[in-house]
């Protein structure tokens, strides 16, 4: 691809790695945009952010396609990962450590594949206090880190698909596909009370977002090796 390729616009999927936020992957990208074609600036952007301790389908635009973003963003999207069972934490992901323990005794393959079905259609969910809305200013993440509480209000996602795909319990991997918006971490913590046990988000990969799939996405690496051999 050419200098104009990128400034007139182009749609990257890249299969974000674990750790990095969404914000370093754009800076990446953008930093070795411009280093390969000696240029100032050039607006990059991507359609979804996705938490550090997730993998997979970031996309990113370039260019004149930035203007495009909030399609992308609204589009359904398709997630696959792991739930644990028996213990939450303030995060709903590993980011924290477990703050509270629950038995798992009581629960069976059945119960929890009846139990996904309260989740499925238009429901209510609170997003995470560890979270990156803004509220009074401030980010609910920046709060969470102080030890500051706040009230966050639920909204209304739509879950379409929730299935268990294996049991190997604590441990109960899933795929779910949904609107705009929805929090797997809370989805996670939610089911786990619906068990009447805590649960966590202990993996997550976004294998889809609309009609693209991570399965077409590049690395980081394989994008910075294929800018620079053009």
């Amino acid at each position: 691809m050419t200098e104009d390729d990128f400034k007139n616009g182009q749609v990257l999927l890249i299969d974000k790695p674990l750790n990095w936020t969404s914000f370093q992957v754009v800076n990446k990208l953008r930093w070795e945009i411009k280093q390969r074609f000696n240029i100032k600036n050039i607006k990059v952007g991507h359609a979804g952010t996705l938490d550090p301790l997730a993998t997979g389908l970031l996309i990113i635009c370039t260019g004149k396609q930035t203007k495009e973003i909030n399609i992308y963003q609204g589009q359904v999207k398709e997630y696959t990962g792991t739930i644990t069972l028996g213990g939450t934490t303030p995060s709903y992901d590993l980011e924290t450590e477990i703050d509270e323990t629950f038995s798992i005794d009581h629960i069976s393959d059945d119960l929890l594949k009846e139990t996904t079905k309260q989740f499925i259609g238009d429901i209510q969910q609170k997003p995470p206090i560890f979270s990156a809305i803004k509220k009074d200013g401030k980010r609910l993440y920046e709060l969470a880190r102080k030890g500051e509480t706040t009230e966050i209000k639920a909204r209304t996602v739509t879950i379409s698909q929730f299935e268990i795909t294996n049991i190997n319990l604590p441990n109960v991997d899933f795929k779910v596909t949904c609107s705009k918006g929805t929090y797997i971490r809370s989805l996670a913590f939610d089911f786990g009370n619906a068990l009447n046990s805590g649960a966590h988000l202990s993996a997550l990969r976004r294998t889809k977002i609309g009609s693209f799939s991570v399965d077409k996405g590049f690395s980081v690496d394989e994008f910075i090796e294929n800018i620079k051999s053009n």
